[in-house]
């Protein structure tokens, strides 16, 4: 293919420095080798980087590196944001909206796993393992056992959903087994859509009020932000167990760690935090009570692989003139002169 495009990889200084490009991002160059020249870009210099990309077809980015209006009306030619990622929080969405810039991420990469991290934080915070880990640990066999009779049985208790996208329908689907009754609150998805996964629709307040178990899973904005906090723990039953794979700042910290300390909530199982890595001297480092894991719910051994490859291609969609698959701004589209792609006629089956 001739007039190849151009497509800045933006990594953060810290990235196998002593590793060659090519070798870093082979599987990027595999997915955009006929497509796209691929440009290394250091995101911890930022004049250094736009100096690379003020001119670039397109970039591909996962961390390291905040993409604000500044920065993206900067990019005089780029068609494409590719966020290796399910969350886009790094990114201006609305100023690249306002640019024309389309923004991609993998939202369906890392699915089972996420969801499979959030019921062992809420097992493990149901039956207490890091407190009885300690006590074990500490020579107190005996004295750890009598914990568990104020632990109530799983079975019948109430598991309430905040959000009910992908993940949050794989917990749901996983909690069940375990005799959890699953409500979720969600005002973006139809009531018909819970229902037919089995899980009962409900409002905020009663989500609060009924569950005993509460997982977060909303995407980061306006709206989300801080929406657990000192109104929402004053609301909660003292036994409920808080858990969050999702976004960190969703969670008010400071108001969590009062409810914490002063038994509002029971326990919390965490993935995120609003500050990461977290101080040293966070209250919440300290606590029997809470389990901490470090934003790793999604990984596994093919996560990286997988998502590095999904990105990629769908910078090589675009570079193709092709609509991507997951376009986080779709509202851009009247604003840009990229094709709807069609399935293959395989695909579309014989009555088509």
């Amino acid at each position: 293919m001739t007039n190849k495009k151009n497509v800045v990889v933006a990594l953060p200084g810290i990235a196998k420095r002593d590793v060659p490009f090519a070798e870093k991002c082979a599987l990027e160059m595999e997915e955009l080798g006929n497509v796209a020249t691929l440009v290394e870009a250091d995101t911890s210099d930022p004049e250094g980087f736009l100096a690379l990309a003020k001119n670039a077809d397109g970039v591909l980015t996962s961390w390291g590196m905040r993409f604000t209006p500044e920065v993206i009306h900067a990019l005089k030619q780029c068609a494409i944001i590719g966020v290796g990622s399910v969350g886009v929080d790094m990114v201006d969405v609305d100023a690249a909206t306002d640019a024309g810039i389309v923004v991609t991420n993998v939202p369906d990469i890392f699915i089972e796993e996420v969801a499979d991290h959030t019921m062992m934080l809420l097992l493990g915070c149901y039956r207490r393992v890091k407190l009885m880990d300690k006590m074990v640990s500490e020579g107190r066999w005996y004295k750890g056992r009598p914990v568990f009779n104020d632990i109530p049985r799983i079975w019948g208790q109430t598991l309430g959903l905040i959000s009910f996208g992908n993940v949050a329908r794989a917990v749901a689907r996983r909690a069940k087994p375990f005799g959890l009754n699953v409500i979720a609150y969600d005002p973006y998805v139809s009531e018909l859509k819970m229902t037919g996964e089995g899980v009962e629709p409900v409002s905020y307040q009663e989500l609060l009020e009924r569950s005993d178990y509460i997982s977060v899973h909303p995407g980061l904005n306006d709206d989300s932000h801080h929406m657990l906090s000192t109104s929402q723990f004053e609301i909660v039953k003292d036994s409920v167990c808080i858990i969050n794979c999702g976004r960190g700042p969703v969670i008010d910290e400071k108001a969590m760690i009062h409810a914490l300390q002063t038994g509002q909530i029971a326990a919390a199982g965490l993935d995120v935090l609003e500050k990461e890595p977290p101080d040293p001297d966070n209250p919440l480092m300290g606590m029997d009570n809470v389990i901490i894991t470090p934003h790793s719910a999604s990984a596994t051994s093919r996560m990286r692989i997988e998502t590095r490859r999904r990105a990629a291609r769908e910078v090589a969609l675009v570079m193709k003139g092709k609509w991507p698959m997951s376009a986080v701004n779709p509202d851009v589209l009247p604003r840009v002169t990229l094709e709807r792609w069609q399935p293959y006629p395989m695909e579309r089956g014989p009555n088509r």
